[in-house]
């Protein structure tokens, strides 16, 4: 379990640590997050977080926005978090299961050139393959 925010362990490669609707990016032996989503009031969009703060918003399937600017995050942990958070968000659309979804962001991850990012759920051992 995940207390306060912080990943219980050291950061040894980069990988995304999924836990309920939140999420870690560990890069370069840092550990970036937490990242999270909640429902916007009218239910029609996910309003994304970063820290608690709002960063974003999913308005549709063709209508997504992001600006991680203020946080001075590396730019490769910018664009694996928008990635993962957007690919989860459909999944859960799409009524996928969580395999499901970590085999979709496995394969956004590789199109996208972060296939180096394994993914696992903060219970679990990482996966680096679909």
């Amino acid at each position: 379990m995940i207390a306060n925010g912080l990943l219980p362990m050291k950061a040894v490669g980069d990988e995304i640590v999924l836990e309920k609707t939140a999420f870690w990016v560990a890069s370069r032996g840092r550990c970036f997050g937490p990242f999270d989503y909640e429902w916007s009031a009218d239910l029609h969009g996910l309003e994304l977080t970063y820290q608690g703060e709002k960063f974003g918003e999913i308005c549709s399937d063709e209508e997504l926005f992001a600006d991680l600017a203020p946080y001075r995050l590396p730019m490769s942990v910018c664009r694996v978090a928008v990635i993962t958070a957007g690919t989860l968000a459909a999944g859960i659309v799409d009524g996928q299961c969580m395999d499901e979804r970590i085999s979709r962001l496995l394969n956004l991850l590789e199109q996208f050139g972060y296939s180096r990012f394994r993914v696992r759920c903060s219970d679990q051992s990482p996966r680096n393959q679909r």
